[in-house]
Parts: C-alpha cells; sequence; structure tokens
C-alpha cells in the first residue's frame, strides 16, 4: 500500500505541477496581452503588436524556462530594445559629446525617458557639411533639434540609438553610435566601412531595412517603397510581433503551439512517445538545408523576387516560415550561380557596386553578419547526400546553451558555439573516417576530403600527419586553416564561413589573403606555394616579382582595398600570427595605417598596434582631425625606433628592411603608389 500510496503522491505532484504550469502560462499571457495592450497606445515609434497566431516569447517562458532563459541572455534578444535607462549601454545622464568642431551631440534623462540635442542630420544629408569625423569638411552648423530616444539596436558590439521624427512611426538614427567595448560614442559613418565624406541620413532606415531581421515578423507598412521618395514625405504605421530576434522568430507563430498545450496530457504524451510536435518548428530537426534557412532568412545577402513581392512584404511582413523553403520566397545572392537571374539584374541595377563590394571576386562572401551565403557554397554543404554528414549552422552553433555546458551564460551568447565546437571536434562529425570509407562523391571532391587521410591523422591522435604544424599549436587547429578571418564588418574580421582550404592561386585571383599567410604574415607567398606544393602537392602557380621577394601581408597592406587592408590589419594584432611571425618588426606598418582615409582601418590598426610591446598605453583618437593623427603616426614611429636596439629587430628583406634596419624606401613607396583606391562600402 505505501508503493501504491507513494505512487498517488507522485501523480498529484504532477498534476500540482501541471496546473502550476498552466497558471504560469495563463499569467504569461496575461502580460502579453497587457504589453500588447500598453503598446497599442503608441504612435510616435514601432510597436509591438502580435497577430496571425504570434504570441510573442513572454507565452513560452512557463512551459521552456530553461530555453527562455539562454535566449533571454543572448544578443538576439536584445538586438531591438525600447529606450530606457536600463536598457541603453551609454549614459544619457547630462551627456555631452564632442567632436572636432564642439559639442556634438547631448544627452539627458528625464524621469524615463531619454532625449538628445544634435544637428539635423536630413539637413546634413541634403548638403551641409558638419564636422563629424575626420575626413569630413568642417562646415557651418545647421539647426539643432531635439528629440525623444525610443528605441535602440544591438549591444553587443556597437548600440545605435533610434529617435522620434515626429513624423508617425518613422524613426531617425542618432549622428553617433556607442561602442560596447571601448565605452565610447564615434560618429555613426566611423562605424562602417565606407570612404571619407560628409555623414549621411539614416532617417527611415530602421523601419524600411532593420525591421526585417531585428524583429520578429517585423512588418514596414510605408506608405511607399523604402528610397522611391524622400521620407518626410512617407508615413509609417511599422510594426512587429516582438522587438529584438525572439522566439518565434526560429520557431514560427507559437499560438497553436501554446494552446494545444494547455493540456498537461497532451505534453506527458510527446514527451514520453518522443514524437514531434506538428503545432510548433524545432529547427534542430529540420533537414540541414531547411535547418540552416532559418538562420539564413536573417544571415544571408537576398533580394525580393519581384517588384510586387516588396510590395506584400511592405505591407504584410516577409512571407518565411521557419520549416519554409527560404528560396521559394526570396533569392538568397550567390554570385557563383544566380548572377544572372532577373531579380539580381534588377538589384544591380539600382547598385552596380553591390556584388564587387560584398563578394570577393570568385563568389565567397566578405561582409559579416550573412554567414548563410558562405555555407551554401561550401563543399561541405553543397556536395553532401547524406544529411548527418551535411555541414548545417547546427554543426557549430546552438541557439540554447546545451545542458551539459559549464559555461556561464554571459561567455557562451558570445559567438553562441556548441561545447562541441570549440575545437576540432565540429569537423570530426563528419571527418571521421577514412578515405576509403568515404561516400563516391566526397573521394572525387579532393577539396572536401583532403589528399592525406584526416581522419587517420585525427584518430591517431597525431593530427600533425596532416596540418603539418604541431599537434598542440594554432596550425592544427581545423578553424584556422579552412575558416580564415576574411571576412569584415562591424570593425572587425571573422572567421569566413564558406569552407575551403589555403590556395595561392585564389590568393592571386581573388586578393583574398590565405590561411597561411594571415598566420605566417612575415613569409611571401612564394614561400607559401612552396609549402603547399611540398606537403599537398598543389602546383605553385606563377608569381610575380613581389609575390616572390615581399611578404604578402604587406603587398596586400600597401597595395590593398580599404577591406583587406583592414584583414591585415586585424591579423598583425592576432595572436597566433605574433607568435609565428614575431611582433619587433609590425609597428611601423600599423602606424602608417593610423592615417589611412577609412575610419576603419584606422580604429583597427590601433587596436592591433597597443597589442605590441611598448604601445599598451598609446593614445591615438582614430575620429581625430588628420592634423592630429599625422603627429601621432610619426610619434607611433618614433615609439618603435626608441622601443629596441636596433640588433635586436628583424631586418628581412621581405619585410622590406634594409640590413642597417632602416626602411626599404623606395619599394614601400612603390607599392603604395599602386594601392587599390577604388570606394569600397560594405553593406552592413
Amino acid at each position: 500500500m505505501r508503493r501504491l500510496a507513494g505512487v498517488r503522491n507522485r501523480e498529484m505532484r504532477g498534476v500540482a505541477a501541471a496546473l502550476a504550469l498552466v497558471a504560469a502560462a495563463a499569467l504569461a499571457a496575461a502580460i502579453a496581452r497587457e504589453r500588447v495592450e500598453r503598446e497599442g497606445t503608441v504612435t510616435d515609434r514601432p510597436a509591438q503588436a502580435a497577430r496571425d497566431g504570434y504570441e510573442s516569447s513572454s507565452a513560452c517562458r512557463a512551459c521552456h524556462p530553461s530555453e527562455y532563459a539562454s535566449w533571454h541572455a543572448s544578443f538576439h534578444r536584445t538586438m531591438t530594445q525600447i529606450a530606457s535607462p536600463e536598457t541603453v549601454a551609454a549614459s544619457f545622464d547630462n551627456v555631452s559629446v564632442s567632436d572636432v568642431v564642439g559639442e556634438f551631440m547631448r544627452l539627458e534623462i528625464r524621469g524615463q525617458q531619454l532625449w538628445a540635442e544634435f544637428d539635423d542630420p536630413d539637413r546634413v544629408g541634403a548638403g551641409v557639411g558638419v564636422g563629424v569625423s575626420a575626413g569630413a569638411g568642417v562646415g557651418p552648423r545647421v539647426a539643432r533639434i531635439r528629440r525623444r530616444v525610443v528605441m535602440t539596436t544591438g549591444s553587443h558590439n556597437q548600440q545605435i540609438y533610434w529617435y522620434a521624427t515626429g513624423n508617425s512611426r518613422v524613426l531617425g538614427q542618432l549622428p553617433a553610435i556607442w561602442l560596447t567595448a571601448d565605452r565610447r560614442w564615434i560618429p555613426r559613418r566611423a562605424a562602417v566601412m565606407r570612404p571619407p565624406g560628409p555623414p549621411h541620413a539614416e532617417t527611415g532606415a530602421w523601419n524600411g531595412i532593420c525591421v526585417a531581421c531585428h524583429t520578429t515578423d517585423g512588418r514596414p507598412r510605408l506608405d511607399a517603397p523604402f528610397g522611391s521618395r524622400p521620407i518626410a514625405d512617407q508615413i509609417a504605421d511599422t510594426t512587429s510581433a516582438e522587438f529584438g530576434i525572439a522566439c518565434e522568430a526560429c520557431h514560427g507563430p507559437g499560438g497553436d503551439h501554446a494552446r494545444a498545450n494547455a493540456r498537461p496530457l497532451r505534453r506527458y504524451w510527446l514527451h514520453f512517445t518522443g514524437r514531434a510536435d506538428p503545432t510548433i518548428v524545432r529547427p534542430d530537426r529540420l533537414d540541414p538545408r531547411r535547418s540552416s534557412q532559418v538562420c539564413g532568412q536573417c544571415h544571408s545577402f537576398w533580394e525580393f523576387a519581384d517588384a510586387a513581392s516588396e510590395r506584400r512584404a511592405n505591407s504584410f511582413g516577409l512571407p518565411y516560415r521557419p520549416g519554409d523553403d527560404l528560396t521559394a520566397t526570396r533569392l538568397v545572392v550567390q554570385p557563383t550561380v544566380n548572377l544572372e537571374s532577373a531579380a539580381m539584374k534588377a538589384l544591380l541595377a539600382d547598385d552596380p557596386a553591390f556584388v564587387r563590394d560584398t563578394f570577393w571576386s570568385d563568389g565567397m562572401v566578405r561582409a559579416t553578419g550573412r554567414e548563410y551565403n558562405g555555407l551554401i557554397d561550401s563543399p561541405c554543404f553543397r556536395k553532401a547526400t547524406d544529411p548527418k554528414r551535411t555541414l548545417s549552422c547546427f554543426s557549430c552553433h546552438t541557439m540554447h546553451e546545451d545542458a551539459g555546458d559549464a559555461r556561464p551564460l554571459e561567455e557562451w551568447r558570445d559567438d553562441q558555439l556548441a561545447a562541441t565546437a570549440r575545437d576540432n571536434s565540429a569537423c570530426l562529425q563528419c571527418h571521421d573516417r577514412g578515405t576509403e570509407r568515404a561516400a563516391p562523391q566526397e573521394r572525387a571532391a579532393p577539396q572536401h576530403v583532403a589528399d592525406v587521410d584526416v581522419a587517420r591523422a585525427f584518430q591517431a591522435r597525431d593530427p600533425s600527419t596532416h596540418t603539418h604544424h604541431r599537434a598542440d599549436s594554432s596550425g592544427s587547429v581545423c578553424y584556422n586553416c579552412h575558416m580564415p578571418y576574411t571576412t569584415y564588418g562591424l570593425l572587425k574580421t571573422i572567421r569566413s564561413h564558406q569552407i575551403s582550404s589555403p590556395s595561392v592561386k585564389e590568393t592571386l585571383e581573388t586578393g583574398r589573403m590565405n590561411a597561411c599567410n594571415l598566420c605566417h604574415v612575415d613569409q611571401t607567398l612564394a614561400w607559401t606555394a612552396e609549402a603547399i606544393n611540398k606537403w599537398y602537392g598543389r602546383p605553385a602557380p606563377p608569381l610575380a616579382p613581389d609575390d616572390e621577394s615581399v611578404a604578402a601581408s604587406l603587398v596586400t597592406l600597401l597595395k590593398g582595398d580599404a577591406g583587406q587592408r583592414a584583414i591585415v590589419a586585424q591579423s598583425l594584432g592576432w595572436a597566433p600570427a605574433q607568435r609565428a611571425s614575431g611582433t619587433s618588426w609590425m609597428a611601423p606598418y600599423l602606424a602608417l595605417l593610423l592615417d589611412d582615409p577609412y575610419d576603419a582601418v584606422r580604429y583597427i590598426a590601433l587596436r592591433s598596434l597597443i597589442t605590441l610591446p611598448g604601445f599598451e598605453t598609446f593614445q591615438f583618437d582614430f575620429v581625430a582631425p588628420p592634423q592630429t593623427r599625422a603627429t601621432l603616426r610619426v610619434r607611433a614611429l618614433q615609439t618603435w625606433r626608441d622601443a629596441r636596439a636596433s640588433s635586436s629587430r628583424r631586418v628581412d628583406a621581405a619585410l622590406l628592411f634594409n640590413p642597417d634596419g632602416t626602411f626599404n624606401a623606395p619599394t614601400v613607396d612603390r607599392l603604395m603608389r599602386e594601392r587599390n583606391t577604388r570606394r569600397v562600402v560594405y553593406r552592413e
């Protein structure tokens, strides 16, 4: 009888718990309804308006507390927030932000409201210059305006602030952005890869562009297509189901799911039988292509199929829902496949430099935040036929921290990497068998299964037989060779998400630094070609004299475009590259970049420079006036000269030094005269 009583007690506890969950779910729903009602009174900014089956993440919390907690800690949640003293990263408490000609922006708090006074950016954008950034023309001040800051975008790397324009729900953007790690304000134009010039207005950009990916079920509802006429003439009734990338952005509308699972017995039945719940989408249970498309709806460059599709999206939001085929309702830009499509031709007619600025010449994406474009061109995705061995976003990333992951949420959320994806385990999920057991299509693709037996090398705990680097070195980390830092955005470079192998031929054809020379930054392309030929049997291509005799990093730094210079500048500050190549020779080249025309290049050069011995406390403002920058560049060079005795410095000819330690000035000057000065604008 005691056993039966115990069963009954457990049953009663289960019923009580179920009733508590139901009550919690009802409370969450009530809170959600209250929030929607409050939002319904807002008229001067986009509002949250759940419809068409959307319920908001608050309805998920009661039944999924662990998943809710990890999502709530993520940067996805804080991608869009209502501005308040609690949600802004910067202080607004009577703060004055200055630029090169004095007070640039004044911030204040009134109760729970945030206010800013600044020059009217729409008048500045109309042609009135103002000195808000190094390189911009310092002209007369324009009319000052005072506006209430009502929304924020981002919080991980930068935080952007949006103000109510007074024109319906149309938002304007403050002319300065907060850098999270640096804890400082910078002019908006300095936060992106953009050539020197006057600032540009972003009025209406949130309504017409950001709402699509920085919210859940965003609906622009501009009375004309974005950009078709001046924003001052447009009216917006922009809404979204929820601000930020919330639960339903990845799982689809949750209304049916919440109602169906209000019955505890149904939840228990699904749990014990392991059956899928048809009322909700689990991305990790979709096939690799459809699961990756859930991420690709935002992490990709894409275009509307036609004008009618854009008009429908303007009114009703984008039609894609998790689990759908993403390509059925939009064109994902893939220059290797669809460059000649009608949609791409229309895009290039409006923006002729789009592909050139956004992709390398072989079609590899070069702008961050568009990792899906890299994934779908990777051989591990493109050539795979076995779903269990197909690369997907979930091969490395997880949207909720794994139960056994010991990392604090603050660490996990940085890249949302799975616990098994922080080392070579992620790659060995698939590359765990010898080439003799690989599928036929893989054996026919030497870049998909390496020329040597990768699996045998790692299974034998001796990866050096494949990598030709020490097993415990950065050269034996799969990512470093096959996902190098050749993608740029948000004032930094990140790993390419198109799996590839180091290739001197590709470097020559595209200008993209290969993995070998991003680590061995002191070596020439000839050195790399010889090593790849010796180790993997790939023939060395014909090389120009500079590629034979000058370190590849310096050829790119001196001759490359702004995007290429940014990649090299960050590589010179990368710890594995510094260990492999030494640092005694780097400072003068980073000092040259302190006066680069592009704000972003100067910022990255400074960040790398202060990692070098003797420069830890070097002070430099990358948005200072040109004359100030020039003075500090000279000071950096003098610091380098004074830091070490000349006998301890490297004087390699490949690093463009003479035997006495002085510059090979004629070659440096010649390479700089050959610099690619084309206009570079990343679509960040």
